[in-house]
């Protein structure tokens, strides 16, 4: 006979189960594999593949039928800044979002029904207060994240239960990345050397593998000397943006490093201009592309894009792997190397710098192929020159901020940050989003009694220092600020460019008053999506550049836009708030009317049943 204590226990029992799927469900493991050549259905990391194209294969939504598109799902998120680009594996989204406890600010790491946004669980970090990293790593069955308080953290993605976490430094805004069996993850040196590195660490135990310094030291035979004698614990080259890309057949990672800091050659070099050249190499490996090895993290080659920066114009954020034809066109592009047969197909590397500037280069040896001023060719560019043969930078000495209070307009400025570009195979063409800005810049002033010579005190500035208040001792802080570029259309403020990867011919896809700080996003159905601050997510015909489907939203669109597919359906989602950059961009986009920080939410479409 059963007794009614049995019933109790079967009843906890069901309970306890119940709640268990209420937590989390089992998840398909994310094989070494899977991140090769992912499946068409899931986003597994922040451009969907190693070669960082976003290019999506899933074509049900196309030009024909974008204009059905339809919200089948919104969640709103709490205030807070936000530059996450969301993962989505079998069915799951994972996305790091702004929280809160007690009234004071929190990250969250949340797993949400990808056909619903119903959440599925929820890992709030106790300590470390806000965030705002980029990227999420998925690895087996473990969700990886970046916390505020310089852990890397391992959440079972079931479950949301913590399986590993590990101790770092230097502050993780970049977030993380999955290749092959390793985490890695870029850093924003808080000031110290021994705070600025690219590192890995095992994705099932979280042991670090190794580290890269990027900047260089008296342990880096090859950058050393390139620092002028600057005292070595200062040197400061962070990677506080978006992660890099990786070559799995040649076993090798491509990352980019931001400007060295403080941000004028001055107060990097106790006053002396001329501490390093005008000419690459100098200050290494700040605003470089590295190339380094996935097994053991040395240095393959580096190219240096901008040599002794003198204005905080970052080379950091995603390196686009591609093959094509090089043939570059002179018509096009200004600068082109002459070594190179014309229509030799090559594997690349590509990418575009924050102060703008388009480069091309050789993925295994780093040989310069092509580059090219960007958004425009102006007086004012950051780059005077480039010797086409060995592909070595000149600074443009006449924007160097040589003596205290000297003031200059550098073009271009944040064009193309933290939001990613895409990559369409079948067109040979990259889309690239970019802000038509330039920088207001004043070199700092030391105060009358500091002594000739003397380095100004150093202002803040890896991937966006703006500057402090005066102080009262006559002293002038470093000004710096967001401009439009002098003589520029209002009503072309920012827009989308389309690029030929063979050739360079840039084509002006999209132009508008207003910017934006969104990812593009192409798809095999020959539809590009994109959003602006002013709240319009859009489709462009990935041909003509033609608006085939357009919806105002809640906010600014940021950094996010992915699609992806469950049970046969194809979702598109973007993520809208405010990110770092955002908020300056406000004033100058004659935007008004809204509150970024209070329309944080995760937007999904689908077309109808």
């Amino acid at each position: 006979m059963k007794t009614a204590s049995f019933f109790v226990t079967l009843i906890l029992v069901a309970a306890i189960a119940t709640a268990a799927v209420a937590q989390g469900r089992t998840v398909k493991p994310v094989t070494q594999a899977m991140l090769l050549n992912p499946p068409a259905d899931d986003w597994l990391m922040y451009s969907r593949t190693y070669d960082a194209q976003r290019y999506s294969p899933l074509k049900q939504i196309t030009k024909q039928n974008v204009s059905r598109l339809a919200q089948v799902w919104k969640k709103d998120l709490l205030p807070g800044a936000i530059e996450i680009i969301p993962i989505v594996h079998d069915g799951i989204m994972y996305v790091e979002v702004p929280s809160q406890e007690n009234g004071m600010p929190k990250t969250a790491v949340q797993a949400l029904d990808a056909t619903n946004g119903n959440l599925i669980w929820e890992y709030k970090r106790p300590n470390g207060g806000a965030a705002r990293p980029k990227t999420l790593g998925i690895f087996e069955d473990i969700v990886i994240f970046a916390a505020p308080d310089n852990y890397i953290v391992g959440l079972d993605a079931a479950t949301g239960n913590v399986r590993w976490e590990t101790q770092s430094t230097g502050g993780l805004s970049s977030g993380t990345l999955v290749f092959g069996d390793k985490v890695l993850t870029g850093r924003t040196c808080n000031g110290a050397r021994a705070n600025c590195y690219i590192a890995a660490h095992d994705a099932r135990t979280g042991k670090e593998v190794w580290r890269f310094y990027t900047a260089a030291g008296s342990d880096d035979p090859v950058g050393d000397a390139t620092w002028g004698g600057a005292p070595e614990a200062g040197r400061t080259a962070s990677t506080w943006g978006l992660g890099g890309s990786y070559d799995p057949v040649r076993k090798t990672v491509y990352w980019g490093v931001a400007n060295p800091t403080p941000n004028t050659r001055a107060a990097r070099h106790a006053g002396n201009v001329d501490a390093i050249p005008k000419t690459a190499p100098a200050d290494l490996y700040s605003n470089s592309t590295v190339a380094l090895n996935l097994e053991t993290g040395k240095l393959s080659w580096y190219y240096q894009h901008l040599p002794g920066d003198d204005w905080d114009q970052d080379y950091t954020n995603e390196r686009i792997l591609i093959r094509t034809k090089v043939s570059p066109d002179p018509k096009f592009v200004k600068w082109i190397n002459p070594d190179i047969a014309k229509g030799q197909e090559r594997d690349i590397t590509f990418n575009v710098g924050e102060g703008g500037g388009i480069f091309a280069l050789d993925r295994t040896t780093g040989q310069f192929l092509w580059a090219n001023p960007f958004p425009y060719a102006e007086p004012n560019f950051l780059i005077s020159d480039i010797d086409v043969k060995t592909g070595k930078t000149t600074i443009n000495w006449d924007l160097v901020l040589k003596q205290p209070g000297e003031h200059h307009v550098i073009c271009a400025y944040n064009t193309k940050s933290y939001w990613p570009m895409a990559y369409h195979p079948g067109k040979n063409s990259f889309y690239i989003p970019y802000v038509d800005d330039c920088l207001d810049m004043t070199r700092a002033v030391p105060a009358p009694t500091q002594a000739q010579g003397q380095a100004p005190a150093p202002v803040a500035g890896a991937g966006g220092g703006r500057g402090r208040g005066a102080p009262n001792d006559g002293s002038q802080p470093e000004r710096r600020q967001g401009v439009r570029r002098p003589g520029s259309d209002p009503e072309k403020y920012g827009g989308i460019a389309k690029v030929n990867a063979s050739t360079g011919e840039i084509v002006r896809f999209y132009e508008g008053s207003v910017p934006g700080n969104g990812a593009t996003l192409v798809t095999a159905g020959d539809v590009v999506f994109w959003g602006d601050l002013n709240q319009k997510f859009r489709a462009f015909d990935a041909d003509t550049g033609k608006i085939l489907w357009e919806t105002t939203l809640g906010g600014p669109i940021q950094t996010s836009t992915i699609t992806y597919a469950v049970n046969g359906k194809q979702y598109v989602a973007v993520v809208t708030g405010l990110g770092a950059i955002t908020a300056g961009l406000f004033p100058r986009s004659g935007v008004t009317g809204i509150n970024p920080q209070r329309n944080n939410a995760i937007h999904v479409f689908a077309l109808p049943n």
